[in-house]
């Protein structure tokens, strides 16, 4: 039978000793060992006496009759995540429709007016005033509140606040006017907040440039003053105003495109890359006398434009040299034959396809290229962009975009590429327009790199929660006079932080070694334990330039065969057993474990849900039951804490409760003081029954600091774990005197229980033997000790029904050595 770990006791010893030798000395083999046998026999007799683990093992085998063992059901389990997680997501899916909805009827009744003075809230002058002490032009007094559910960012949750990026002049009369315009989702924001508490921010991103923002903040600018943030550039807004389109830039390096034209194209090519996700198909062609792929690689064909091959083409694009005549009909008939193979052969992205012609001129018959390939049809749309204050060609260059249902654009300095290559955008988003579609489009993770405190959640924080992905939907004009014309107003979204979703699947449903991960429909990791996306630069941490882009084999790397890949992007439900050498430690130390995998998808979005549960102590778990009054006194013990990233009650819905800790929470609901809280009745029910059977360790430890023989030397501290969360701790020593002064502190991610994982100690007792220690001694930037501890950990264990699991962690004394 499978063994399921619960409780984990642990101690460490801390001692220091010296051995002085002569060089002359010769010691024999034998004594050696009658050292070793004495030195063993001394750690265990003090691992047991100050552990209490047979203590506990025995109070634990008393009530064995009276629990009930349960075999978890993983593909029953993983369904339910997926369904809970799937209503989770549909909230935020009806609060985007709400905003786009109330966006649109906005802009049917406003009347443009081209004299409009408005005064709105901009979040860089909000609450700034000039010398004289007066408020600057469009700030004002904009109350601000610290907000545990925002980060703990100063928000105004009754107002909302507007962005506008440097470059774009801020009382532009397209700014006024749709500024105050859109001035009608404030309502629809607060109501969503109010109807779905766990809403982050929302916002609406504008096709004129401004950005608004719910709740209000005051904004950042960089080092510099400058606002760069422009809404219109992030992958929610790119997604969501155009659908997967395959994408052919065709860029002129002939000898006229030396010196600035060629700064300008290579900018160029850059932005329209920046524009592209995972969903589109991209490839980049130079020509002057000769056709050229800056990737040879890819020759003939499109390659997904994700993180990975965006990056890879500006590299290659740096490199280009000018030299020769321009000859452009070679190079666009070599990319409708990419694009034509692509759509015949079902490859690419199956819907938009143009070609980005980018060029100072062109200067031979081109027309029949067009005639052979595109007409009369017009499947792929031509956008050209004329490179250089030079318009000798620009009716040329303008008449390859019109007569193929393009955009035709001059960009003579740097500053005109932003503005120009978002055009292209709002062409392909014309047919939706037009067609009314609104869809729904989930972004791939990210992380918020904008928002002031980013910094301190970096360090805080388990690295691969710190993402995100974004719901966002387009938001289209209504009125009859524009709906031919197909007018893309702008896009509305809000964030879902990948650390609430993953809440929906607790830790101690999956035991000591499981987890739950998410990827997306094109294999990429939204969340996984071992996605790092996090490097040290210096003193910061600082995001890995492909951290969103990770496949799943990559970190799943047993699954050599892509079954469990393959599965679960095609959307499958199933399971899959792999034997995986899984890492502790931040991988330092390995384990060896035999893992099954239950997978399915998440309707309605483009995501699937996995869990992994480990056999043997990730089978199997106990349900023991103790009055809440008896639970209680114990819980509320000086010794306990609980985990306190986990949900034992849900704190967030009412914005009363947000205040609480875990505890608080916990304690008041099962006074009666808090009926309303939302709380987990089978954790809550497993934490009291774990507080009962180990209360007696308090009396134990105690008793040993009163001991009149006093505490032997170097021991410092003990402490246990069980699989609910629950900790008891004693200090042997004050902390003057203590080696490990920082030692399962919060700080100390890597020895409590979070959301992320099972403390170190826990996992590593859990594939030892109930009974006897496992000695280590931790890396130092783990345990944030000042000087060097050993950890001797053992396990407890509960059988009921033939069946074996973990009833605890494991008890930590220490033993300190210089």
């Amino acid at each position: 039978m499978g063994r399921m770990k619960g409780i984990t006791l642990l101690w460490v010893l801390f001692s220091s000793w010296s051995i002085q030798t002569q060089a002359q000395m010769r010691i024999s083999p034998e004594t050696v060992q009658q050292w070793a046998n004495a030195f063993g026999k001394q750690i265990v007799a003090l691992s047991n006496r100050y552990s209490g683990a047979q203590l506990l093992q025995k109070k634990y085998k008393d009530v064995e009759p009276i629990i009930k063992m349960v075999e978890v059901d993983g593909l029953k389990m993983v369904k339910e995540f997926a369904e809970e997680m799937e209503n989770m997501l549909g909230r935020k899916m009806k609060s985007v429709k709400r905003m786009a909805e109330i966006a649109e009827d906005a802009d049917f009744y406003h009347e443009y007016n081209a004299t409009l003075e408005f005064d709105y809230f901009n979040s860089m002058m909000i609450n700034e005033v000039d010398e004289d002490g007066n408020n600057v032009d469009l700030g004002g007094e904009f109350p601000l509140e610290e907000n545990e559910h925002f980060n703990k960012l100063p928000v105004n949750t009754q107002q909302s606040v507007i962005q506008v990026p440097t470059n774009v002049y801020n009382k532009d009369p397209d700014i006024l006017n749709g500024v105050f315009m859109s001035e009608a989702l404030n309502d629809i924001f607060i109501s969503n907040f109010e109807k779905d508490p766990t809403l982050t921010w929302q916002y609406f991103g504008s096709s004129t440039g401004f950005f608004r923002l719910y709740p209000g903040i005051k904004w950042t600018p960089d080092e510099n003053g400058v606002v760069t943030f422009d809404g219109r550039n992030r992958n929610w807004y790119i997604q969501a105003a155009t659908s997967p389109k395959d994408i052919i830039i065709v860029v002129d390096i002939s000898g006229s495109m030396k010196g600035l034209r060629l700064t300008i194209a290579k900018h160029t090519i850059n932005t329209i890359l920046d524009t592209l996700g995972e969903n589109d198909f991209v490839n980049v062609i130079a020509y002057s006398d000769y056709v050229r792929y800056v990737e040879p690689c890819f020759k003939g064909t499109l390659v997904q434009a994700d993180l990975d091959n965006r990056e890879h083409f500006k590299l290659l694009v740096e490199g280009l040299q000018v030299k020769g005549e321009g000859k452009v009909k070679k190079a666009m008939k070599e990319s409708f034959k990419i694009l034509n193979e692509a759509a015949a052969e079902g490859r690419g992205s199956l819907c938009n396809q143009a070609i980005m012609l980018i060029t100072d001129g062109a200067m031979e018959d081109f027309q029949k290229v067009f005639e052979e390939f595109n007409w009369p049809d017009r499947k792929v749309r031509v956008f050209s962009y004329l490179i250089g204050r030079e318009l000798t060609f620009a009716d040329n260059v303008k008449w390859i975009a019109c007569n193929n249902k393009g955009y035709y654009t001059h960009i003579s300095t740097l500053a005109d590429v932003q503005e120009n290559v978002m055009e292209y955008l709002h062409v392909l988003s014309r047919p939706m327009v037009i067609d009314h579609d609104h869809d729904i489009i989930w972004t791939e993770a990210y992380m918020d790199s904008v928002l002031p405190n980013t910094a301190e959640l970096f360090n805080t924080q388990a690295e691969s929660l710190l993402l995100m992905t974004s719901v966002a939907m387009p938001v289209f004009s209504k009125k009859e006079e524009t709906l031919s014309h197909g007018i893309l107003l702008g896009v509305v979204g809000t964030d879902v932080p990948l650390k609430e979703l993953m809440r929906l699947a607790p830790r101690y449903k999956l035991g000591v070694h499981g987890y739950a991960f998410l990827n997306t429909n094109n294999g990429y990791i939204l969340s996984h334990p071992d996605l790092r996306p996090l490097y040290k630069d210096g003193k910061k941490l600082r995001p890995k330039p492909n951290y969103n882009s990770v496949d799943l084999s990559e970190v799943e790397w047993e699954d050599t065969e892509f079954t469990l890949r393959t599965a679960m992007v095609r959307g499958e439900s199933g399971t899959i057993s792999l034997d995986v050498r899984a890492t502790v430690e931040k991988g330092r130390r390995v384990v060896f474990l035999k893992n099954e995998y239950f997978y399915t998808t998440i309707n309605e979005t483009p995501f699937s849900l996995g869990i992994v549960l480990t056999n043997g102590h990730g089978k199997n778990a106990f349900i023991g039951n103790v009055s809440v009054e008896e639970g209680l006194h114990d819980l509320t013990a000086s010794d306990v804490t609980i985990a306190n990233e986990w949900t034992y009650c849900e704190t967030d819905i009412d914005p009363h409760h947000r205040k609480f800790t875990q505890f608080q929470a916990v304690v008041r609901y099962l006074l009666g003081k808090e009926p309303d809280l939302e709380c987990d009745e089978r954790l809550l029910q497993q934490t009291l029954f774990d507080a009962v059977i180990t209360a007696p360790m308090e009396a134990y430890w105690t008793a040993l600091l009163l001991n009149a023989s006093g505490i032997d030397a170097g021991v410092e501290t003990a402490f246990l774990g069980t699989r609910s969360g629950l900790m008891r701790m004693t200090r042997y020593v004050g902390v003057e005197k203590r080696v490990g002064k920082k030692f399962l502190t919060p700080s100390d991610k890597e020895n409590i229980f979070t959301l992320d994982h099972y403390p170190v100690w826990y996992r590593r007792a859990a594939e030892n033997p109930a009974g006897s220690f496992l000695y280590y001694v931790p890396t130092e930037d783990n345990t944030q000790v000042d000087g060097r501890v050993v950890i001797a950990v053992t396990s407890v264990t509960v059988t009921a029904n033939k069946k074996t699991a973990l009833a605890g962690g494991m008890i930590f004394p220490g033993y300190s050595y210089l």
